[in-house]
């Protein structure tokens, strides 16, 4: 499991387990130090892809669905042992949706509370038109279009470091232009809480369709910040306060 997940800090008595999964082109330095932020009642996993980090002499994932399968097969056990959460970033989104879908159609399994932040609703014109985006083969176009879509995150100024990251981006790009989304099959697949996050200055997402795709209840917040909001200390602590208030009040 350590290959597949970052637990910066481990609690075994922990009520519930939040699954963080990052950005398009992320890691898990961020969102894994949140486990040191919470509280005892929730232990934090950050979702580590191949093509990084320690896995940085894997192959990256070719499509959703070889992601999907290898978060479920390995956490399955600990995702059946106590309730969990997820919460995701940007293109990460979609990664989380559909490991939540597939643990809920498959095993009967479903996270009590999804956190969902500066992303289009999967059944929404706006998400359609950024998972039918061309992706430009020259790194500066490719950064130039990722901006635009509002993931203008603040890179190296090394070289090789920055092409590194361009590419490991631009692979986590295919992967979510793989996402399949058919909401009129599914009916309403969730029943557990959704909660949307983004940042005031970002761009503006297409987010009402998050509603639809569960019989829980659905609520949005906007923080200071841009696409990046997430990452200023003042934003952190009210996340991690808010999504806090939020696993505690389902009542574990």
């Amino acid at each position: 499991m350590e290959k597949l997940v970052a637990c910066v800090q481990k609690r075994p008595g922990a009520l519930c387990r939040l699954i963080c999964f990052p950005w398009a082109g992320g890691g898990t330095s961020q969102l894994a130090q949140w486990g040191k932020l919470f509280n005892d009642s929730i232990e934090v996993f950050c979702i580590r892809l191949p093509g990084r980090e320690t896995r940085l002499e894997e192959p990256f994932a070719k499509d959703m669905t070889s992601v999907v399968n290898e978060v479920t097969s390995v956490l399955l056990k600990e995702l059946e042992e106590k309730p969990f959460a997820f919460f995701a970033h940007s293109l990460g989104t979609y990664m989380s949706l559909t490991v939540a879908l597939h643990l809920k159609e498959k095993y009967g399994l479903e996270p009590v509370h999804l956190f969902m932040s500066a992303a289009h609703a999967p059944n929404s014109v706006g998400h359609l038109a950024l998972k039918s985006m061309p992706l430009p083969d020259e790194d500066d176009e490719f950064l130039a279009c990722m901006e635009m879509v509002g993931g203008s995150y603040e890179l190296p100024h090394d070289e090789d470091v920055r092409k590194n990251v361009v590419l490991t981006s631009r692979e986590d790009t295919k992967v979510f232009q793989t996402f399949l989304f058919e909401n009129a099959e599914r009916n309403i697949p969730l029943s557990c809480d959704v909660t949307y996050f983004c940042g005031s200055d970002d761009k503006i997402y297409d987010v009402q369709g998050w509603q639809e795709l569960t019989s829980g209840d659905t609520s949005f917040y906007t923080f200071p910040g841009d696409h990046c909001y997430l990452l200023k200390p003042s934003n952190e602590s009210l996340l991690i306060k808010h999504i806090t208030r939020c696993i505690e009040n389902v009542g574990l």
